[in-house]
């Protein structure tokens, strides 16, 4: 890139942390410093506010660079993520939304231990949050990093490391300044401005082929080498019965992961009623339906006007084709058009990094202060505030993704948060379910059922071709390849599920029917809700 665009990027990246900065310091400077201030923001956001902040929980990196430079390599087979991404909002507006409100307070172990053991209950959740919370950090960290290597103009190693350590260092400070409240402020605007810029580069896409849908799917397919194949199912998943099992694989986790994501779980509890998180939940689906239409134009629009050479040629993930579409958009290389339109789009892009970061680092720091020190601390000892443990866990939690981050950067964002949401299908769904809606479910069944899916899940990433054993793995001189699927979701959901029914069959502990009814009427009505 020109030293133009450099400059104009820089700025808007530097107006967009400083406008969140300040946002991070009001907030800091006007709240109580409780609890629930810090992990649910006073739970004084509207519907509206909340669903705008869950939107741009979920509209991440993965989903505005990584699917859409999976359509742009794979066309057809890159359309499974917004399929899935979308179809998982209906498992949360009818199955979880309203009742973890009615039976949390601040995270997923909360619905949990409501009915069980409290203490091997919360290990157990708090472990597989923070796990998940991890995973899904990586996959921004690799985002950012593909970002400002490309607006450096190089592939510079030490460039993207130097940004992913960015990254890591200012969501650190958003959480332990801010908490949930700036957070969701930062996420609402972060919000509007990515959906602004989508909407742009698709009005822009679509006036390049003057509106003509058809000739842009074709124009897409003629210029990536594959035809109508590009255009067909197969292209990526259907090349054997390895690739299509696969594509069953991560479908499943696409679709079931959203409601184990513990950043997301934990925005219901920021609205004051359950009928208000559902109407969250339906504001969210409709701001998230419309964004990932617009990225389905914005895929194909990238490999008919770029190809899918291009895309390869500046990241072979295919992460930073949407800042490439903005810059031809704009006039092409050297235009001032072009300059403005790719410095806005690298700058929404990195916003969303910084916005989603902020979001997850907040879940996870709270499931270490809220769950795992609350229940792993000496008794009789002082105990610490919780506020100030989730302070040091943000820190933690933020070295952790960043050194992941390192280590990941050349793999696809998109496909690296297919891995946190199988994780989070195997090991937070299946408990969550059995909490709500299995009367006989014991406190056994409960930690057999987040380690029976956490583990495999965890295990068999270690074990697949993601690690070791190809060219694009993490590690290609060493071969632990022994799991052929990508993504373990096939297999350690099922597990998940598997193992929550045993633990409970095989346990002596006799269920408690007073604590299941009383988390039955809580769920449904909201009577004794927080």
């Amino acid at each position: 890139m020109t030293e133009e665009h450099q400059t104009l990027a820089l700025l808007l990246f530097s107006g967009f942390v400083a406008v969140t900065l300040g946002i991070t310091t009001w907030v800091s400077r006007n709240r109580r410093g409780s609890a629930e201030e810090f992990y649910a923001g006073g739970r004084l956001f509207s519907p509206m506010e909340n669903g705008f902040a869950i939107a741009g929980d979920y509209m991440s990196a993965a989903s505005f660079l990584g699917v859409t430079g999976l359509i742009a390599l794979f066309g057809y087979d890159g359309l499974l993520y917004v399929v899935g991404f979308l179809v998982a909002w209906l498992v949360v507006l009818f199955l979880v939304a309203e009742l973890v409100r009615n039976c949390g307070r601040f995270t997923l172990a909360d619905v949990v231990a409501s009915r069980m053991r409290e203490r091997p209950v919360r290990i157990a959740s708090g472990t597989s949050s923070v796990t998940v919370s991890v995973l899904y950090l990586v996959a921004q960290m690799v985002g950012a990093g593909s970002l400002v290597a490309l607006l450096l103009g190089g592939t510079s190693d030490a460039a993207r490391s130097w940004t992913v350590i960015g990254v890591g260092a200012l969501m650190v400070i958003y959480v332990s300044l801010g908490g949930m409240r700036a957070t969701t402020w930062i996420q609402i605007v972060k919000a509007v401005l990515l959906l602004g810029g989508t909407i742009a580069l698709t009005v822009l896409v679509l006036v390049r082929f003057h509106g003509d849908v058809d000739r842009l799917l074709l124009t897409a397919a003629e210029r990536s080498g594959h035809g109508q194949a590009f255009l067909a199912p197969g292209l990526k998943y259907g090349g054997d019965w390895t690739a299509r099992f696969d594509f069953i694989s991560l479908g499943l986790a696409l679709v079931l992961g959203t409601a184990g994501l513990p950043h997301i779980l934990s925005r219901f509890y920021t609205v004051p009623t359950a009928r208000a998180a559902r109407r969250s939940v339906v504001w969210a689906v409709g701001l998230i339906g419309g964004f990932y239409l617009m990225t389905i134009v914005l895929g194909f629009g990238a490999a008919a006007i770029l190809g899918p050479d291009a895309v390869r040629g500046s990241n072979a993930a295919g992460n930073t084709a949407v800042p490439l579409l903005a810059l031809d958009l704009g006039g092409g290389a050297g235009s001032t058009g072009g300059t403005v339109l790719f410095a806005i789009v690298a700058a929404v892009a990195f916003a969303t990094i910084l916005a989603v970061v902020a979001g997850i680092t907040l879940a996870s720091s709270a499931s270490v202060a809220h769950d795992l020190y609350a229940s792993l601390r000496r008794r009789g000892g002082k105990p610490r505030s919780e506020v100030a443990v989730a302070r040091v866990a943000a820190v933690g939690v933020g070295v952790v993704a960043i050194a992941l981050g390192l280590l990941a950067r050349d793999l696809n964002v998109a496909f690296l948060v297919g891995l946190a949401f199988a994780v989070a299908a195997s090991a937070n769904l299946p408990v969550l379910l059995y909490s709500l809606f299995w009367r006989g479910f014991t406190t056994r069944g409960a930690v057999w059922a987040v380690y029976g899916g956490l583990v495999p899940a965890v295990a068999l990433v270690v074990l697949s071709p993601v690690v070791s054993g190809s060219p694009d793995s993490l590690f290609p001189g060493i071969d632990l390849q022994y799991f052929p699927l990508q993504n373990p979701g096939l297999v350690s959901i099922p597990l998940g599920f598997l193992a929550g029914w045993l633990g409970t069959v095989t346990s002596a502990e006799v269920p408690d029917e007073a604590k299941h009814a009383e988390t039955e009427v809580r769920s449904l009505t909201g009577a004794g809700a927080a």
